[in-house]
């Protein structure tokens, strides 16, 4: 097949990616039309923990936050950018660790990508607190990305390039 990924890692990539992205979408309608936090107002979970309804118009960290539509379709653009280039990283990955790690970044990214196009802005939910300490608001894409990214690092702290050489393999 013409299409098919070039591994079985990054074909088991392409399918984590998928359900990341499901996971995400699916907890993002539940929490939008089902409990409808954005008029109920927030939910505490637990002393540190609290659902809210944030929407970033930035990126991570509600950086480069942006109210003009040039703006949202310039985040919009540089997502679709960021997507191909991970699903092209993907699709090339032989290594499982790595491709499930691409698959997270990836899922998130489409996650977030799709708030920005149907939204204008993403969909976050969680609000980590303690005493006076406020963490920033995410939702499940922002997790994938860092897990993703995190495996990433990781990979590329145990795993150099050269052990394969060295091993004969």
């Amino acid at each position: 097949m013409a299409f098919a990924p070039q591994s079985r890692a990054s074909a088991i990539g392409f399918a984590v990616a998928l359900v990341g992205l499901l996971l995400d979408q699916g907890h993002k309608a539940w929490m939008l039309y089902g409990i409808r936090v954005a008029e109920t107002g927030p939910v505490e979970l637990t002393s540190f923990l609290d659902l809210v309804m944030v929407w970033n118009r930035g990126i991570s960290y509600g950086l480069f936050q942006t109210e003009t539509g040039f703006g949202r379709w310039l985040l919009a653009g540089f997502t679709v950018i960021a997507c191909v280039v991970l699903a092209i990283w993907l699709w090339r990955t032989a290594r499982l660790f790595p491709a499930l790690s691409i698959a997270l970044v990836l899922s998130g990214a489409l996650g977030n990508g799709i708030d920005r196009l149907v939204y204008g802005a993403v969909a976050d939910f969680f609000h980590f607190h303690f005493g006076s300490f406020s963490w920033y608001v995410f939702n499940l894409a922002d997790v994938w990305i860092v897990a993703g990214v995190a495996g990433l690092l990781y990979d590329s702290l145990v795993h150099r390039p050269n052990d394969a050489a060295k091993s004969g393999h």
